[in-house]
């Protein structure tokens, strides 16, 4: 079944190109293209396109149908085009007529744009709540471990002294940086195309606030062309999204790369969670960590993949934007992955102690003694140059502490301000309205 059929047929093999993946991954959007309906019909019998019996059966078999999706027992048949049309479809099935009616006032293109917009709310809440739990995890992290002292480096050579605090700390900031990112895609898609039709309106009176409240939109795409304009930019700023976390957990699993390498040492992983050689009794890889960085590096090509099927398109929906789907859907997946797979590895990460008494550690404390020369009153060219010429002479001594105290530094990590920040940037998301909209909905 096609919504858009009359009395001609479609050549199978044209059939087969166009529709694609659409069936594998419309059961994705099913939920939501319940929901979009329930929300819709409200609509129409508030303008008297409905009867209210009407109303009352379809949102009883919407009900029951959403029921089924979450059970795992619903289904897109076979020649069905899509999940618009087999819900309508089996609407129709069930109480005649009045399935036919639901389209009354909407396009596919305003449908599937809606129930993008609600995927994309529903999968990036469940990303923001996986980056919080890494960013608490990388938290308590920074203050078990604020005392242990690391090398710190620039151009890969030895630096300054930095700390395991301070490291992890840098990562859960870094969290809250990317989180800015998911919030900004949020609120792109909450906001609703629903009544955009196929992107030029509708002559029926349809009542647009309504179902932006209805299912709990913070505001709607009011013109109705950028609303069809939205679809492939909305697509694009959440990616964005996502391969910003995607940036910072590949830099981080890089880092752990290195720093379980025997040249450094710096941690371990316990055998659990570490892979052999077919070959090498001795090998311990650290083969998760790999695949984060390779799966986190593919995902920050996401942007650019979307951009390029977006950028020689003309205002107005073109079937190019159906394969936005493709690259998308498994990009969730995929990072939901990653994210969960380092909340779970990281806590079991064994930190090795003392590694700064290693001799070939010792001149990371050299800006350390310049700067005590400083305090004492010498200017800081001279103490540049007295510390280097004792490096020279075989003759620098080790401060005998590092005294770090300025904010985010060794000794004041502020972990406590990064995380007011990153409750304020929870709170923005304000997930409670659309679960409140949806329990309305539903009548739960």
């Amino acid at each position: 079944m096609k919504l858009w059929q009359k009395d001609t047929h479609t050549a199978k093999e044209i059939e087969r190109f166009t529709v694609g993946k659409d069936p594998e991954l419309d059961m994705e959007l099913a939920a939501f293209d319940v929901l979009g309906s329930l929300a819709h019909t409200r609509m129409l019998q508030s303008i008297g396109l409905l009867s209210a019996e009407e109303l009352e059966l379809l949102q009883a078999e919407l009900r029951d149908i959403y029921g089924q999706i979450e059970a795992g027992a619903f289904a897109i048949e076979p020649g069905m085009e899509d999940i618009h049309s087999q819900v309508e479809l089996e609407l129709t099935r069930r109480i005649g007529e009045a399935g036919k009616k639901i389209h009354s006032g909407r396009s596919r293109n305003d449908q599937v744009l809606l129930d993008l917009k609600l995927y994309f709310r529903s999968q990036l809440q469940n990303i923001v709540e996986q980056v919080n739990a890494l960013f608490k995890e990388l938290q308590q992290l920074s203050e078990r471990h604020k005392d242990v002292l690391l090398p710190g480096y620039t151009h890969l050579q030895v630096a300054m002294p930095s700390s395991f605090g301070l490291w992890f700390g840098a990562y859960a900031e870094s969290l809250t940086d990317d989180m800015q990112l998911l919030l900004a895609a949020y609120k792109i898609a909450d906001k609703n195309p629903l009544g955009s039709a196929a992107g030029y309106g509708s002559s029926f009176p349809l009542n647009r606030q309504l179902t932006t409240d209805l299912l709990g939109f913070a505001t709607m795409n009011y013109n109705v062309v950028y609303a069809q304009m939205g679809r492939g930019k909305t697509e694009k700023i959440v990616s964005i999204g996502l391969g910003s976390v995607a940036a910072t957990l590949a830099k981080m699993a890089m880092d752990l790369c290195l720093y379980m390498s025997q040249n450094f040492g710096f941690v371990s992983l316990p055998d659990t969670l570490t892979t052999g050689s077919s070959i090498m009794p001795h090998k311990k890889n650290p083969d998760v960590l790999e695949l984060v960085r390779g799966k986190c590096n593919r995902l920050q090509a996401l942007p650019t993949e979307i951009a390029m099927l977006l950028v020689n398109l003309p205002s107005g929906y073109h079937r190019d934007l159906q394969v936005l789907k493709e690259s998308l859907f498994p990009a969730f997946r995929e990072l939901q992955d990653c994210l969960g797979i380092l909340t779970y590895v990281l806590p079991q990460l064994q930190i090795r102690q003392d590694i700064l008494k290693e001799e070939k550690y010792k001149y990371l404390f050299s800006v350390d003694a310049v700067n005590a020369l400083v305090l004492d009153g010498a200017a800081f060219r001279d103490a540049y140059k007295a510390v280097g010429q004792s490096i020279e002479a075989g003759t620098f001594a080790v401060p005998a502490s590092v005294t770090h105290t300025h904010e985010g530094s060794i000794g004041n990590l502020c972990n406590g301000q990064v995380a007011a920040q990153m409750d304020k940037l929870l709170q923005e998301f304000n997930f409670e309205r659309v679960e409140e909209a949806y329990r309305l909905l539903l009548n739960r």
